[in-house]
């Protein structure tokens, strides 16, 4: 009997655990949400990758003419004054036709005209005398000055007049020595482009011609002092080494007119280095000076 009923008892365990086991079975169960806090992948797309901008290169003033006749591409060391004398111009002319609005600032590559444009060319009529106005000397400057500045040098030289009419053919300009010193070193074409010729401190510096002054200063290294003048439209002079400059540019001048003293500037002596160029290439000034 207690047999039995022990048997009864874990028949009764059985069967409550078995309706606790499918009732557990059968519950939904409410989990607590899962918060990600991983990397998020999301769907790929295309990405656009940024092609590389080319620099952008300037093009230097003139450069469609380079190559071109009447034309001059700049090279590392030039400076204007020495391009416009080497192609016998004026540097001013040369900035004009160029449209250089600052004389002392052009690049290497820059492309120059160096020939005046149709219509652009010199008056050629011969100067009368009357047309020439006399100077008075200025007081010199220090040499330091001198030797520093680009501009004229003369403080009460009078005001620059027209463009003066040049010679119209090379027969009528009828050259004369610039001073009467002897002669200390000849033309050579390599070592000295002109005559040295002795002279005194504040000796006079006469125009070898009728012309118009293009240039006046000191920015041409090697030459101190300088005054170039444009006869007509073959022959340029210049006179270096001055102590005072007397004249400005633009100013009409006339043969034997004093345009300079005599001086030692950029120099190992008192001295007149002159130069003859014809269409900017230096030539014997010898041969175009009368006889002494």
């Amino acid at each position: 009997m207690s047999g039995l009923r022990l048997c009864s008892g874990s028949m009764l365990w059985m069967v409550l655990l078995s309706a606790v086991l499918a009732g557990c079975g059968s519950k939904v169960i409410n989990r607590a949400p899962v918060e990600d806090r991983g990397v998020v992948i999301l769907p790929s797309r295309p990405v656009a990758v940024a092609e590389p901008v080319a620099p952008q290169i300037k093009a230097l003033p003139g450069s469609e003419n380079a190559g071109k006749s009447g034309y001059y591409t700049v090279k590392p060391g030039d400076t204007l004054i020495r391009i416009a004398l080497d192609h016998g111009q004026g540097a001013k002319d040369i900035a004009r036709w160029s449209g250089v609005e600052n004389p002392h600032r052009i690049e290497v590559g820059q492309v120059l005209r160096v020939e005046p444009p149709a219509g652009g060319a010199v008056v050629s009529k011969p100067v009368t005398a009357a047309s020439a106005t006399p100077l008075t000397p200025a007081p010199a400057p220090s040499p330091a000055r001198a030797a520093a500045t680009d501009r004229p040098i003369a403080a009460s030289a009078p005001a620059a007049t027209a463009p003066a009419p040049l010679p119209a053919t090379d027969d009528e300009i009828g050259w004369i020595w610039p001073t009467g010193g002897a002669v200390l070193a000849g033309f050579d074409e390599v070592k000295n482009k002109g005559l040295d010729i002795a002279g005194t401190a504040g000796e006079p510096v006469l125009a070898a011609a009728d012309g118009r002054v293009v240039y006046v200063g000191a920015g041409l290294r090697g030459y101190g002092n300088l005054i170039i003048l444009k006869h007509n439209n073959t022959y340029l002079t210049a006179y270096a080494h001055n102590q005072t400059l007397l004249v400005k540019e633009d100013q009409a001048v006339r043969k034997g007119q004093k345009i300079a003293e005599m001086g030692n500037s950029d120099a190992d002596r008192v001295k007149l280095h002159f130069e003859v160029r014809r269409q900017g290439k230096p030539v014997d000034p010898a041969k175009y000076l009368p006889a002494r």
